[in-house]
């Protein structure tokens, strides 16, 4: 008679080839909880005090000056037409008249048309910061609702 021997090799199970998704799963539900719980803690806005609007009267003083860009972009200074280069140093005679005479300097107010393009008053906007105008403002018409 003869006797059957086992190795132990032939007594393993088969390989388990398949992944166990279960606590991958759950380490996933549980990462969600947690960016669910801390998002709105981590989004804040930065606390400011917004200023509130006012609708000032310009209040014209001789020394300003007014600076009109129609819709074809053409530039006038004080009503009188002149051209892009020689805004900067029109802009830098004012100050430096400004200045001899001890009076405040002047600010320049842009009119722009509803229709003209920004290239135009931004040029004139970067001349009177190349120049050293301290104040620059842009004129306005209260919203006429009922003529739009």
């Amino acid at each position: 008679m003869a006797m059957m021997v086992h190795s132990a090799d032939s007594d393993e199970a088969e390989l388990n080839t398949v992944i166990n998704t279960t606590p991958l799963v759950d380490v996933m539900l549980v990462l969600l909880i947690i960016f669910l719980i801390t998002v709105p803690v981590v989004i804040k806005q930065v606390p400011l005090v917004l200023p509130n609007a006012s609708n000032i009267p310009t209040i014209t003083k001789p020394e300003n000056i007014v600076i009109a860009v129609d819709h074809d972009g053409n530039v006038y200074w004080n009503n009188a037409p002149v051209d892009f280069s020689e805004l900067r140093p029109r802009f830098g005679q004012a100050l430096l008249r400004s200045k001899a005479k001890g009076t405040p300097l002047p600010e320049v107010h842009i009119r722009g048309d509803r229709d003209a393009r920004f290239e135009p008053i931004g040029r004139v906007i970067l001349a009177a910061q190349q120049a050293g105008v301290p104040k620059v403002g842009f004129i306005t018409e209260p919203r006429n609702e009922a003529a739009e």
